[in-house]
């Protein structure tokens, strides 16, 4: 599993040669909170395994690849519909946290639809679904030839 938007700043700042607290402050995270936070991060297993990898990609002098195709929204053959571009956005943890909320906000009434949205007519259609389903008719028994 890839790291999310605030490991991958925590871990980031920790290759720039912060300390743990600090990288914390840095990745969004509370000062107040920071330690706790910064200590719990650094022995998360996703961590690790990115620290390690960055760090064995700069050891043998090349760039690492990102695990994820970066966001563009100026690259219009990626995004063809609305959703994937939303979904892409929401997903990027480069872009600003602020930005892929708002993505998410309004990504969120594509994918869920609200309690009691439809109206008087759909809720009896979906209740007359539920009742015949309910009281379906049986299938016929099988018919043996007796000799």
């Amino acid at each position: 599993m890839a790291l999310v938007g605030k490991m991958r700043a925590f871990a980031n700042a920790l290759l720039a040669g912060k300390s743990k607290k600090d990288a914390a402050i840095a990745a969004g995270y509370s000062s107040k909170t920071a330690s706790a936070a910064g200590t719990r991060l650094a022995k998360d297993v996703r961590v690790v395994a990115y620290l390690a990898e960055r760090q064995k990609a700069a050891s043998a002098g090349e760039k690492a690849a990102p695990a994820l195709p970066p966001f563009d929204p100026s690259n219009p053959i990626l995004y063809t519909d609305p959703m994937a571009f939303l979904t892409a956005a929401m997903n990027d943890g480069t872009i600003p946290e602020k930005q892929r909320i708002e993505a998410a906000k309004a990504l969120l009434p594509f994918k869920h639809r609200r309690l009691g949205e439809g109206g008087k007519k759909q809720e009896r259609e979906d209740a007359a679904k539920n009742v015949a389903s309910r009281f379906a008719p049986q299938a016929p028994p099988k018919l043996k030839a007796v000799k």
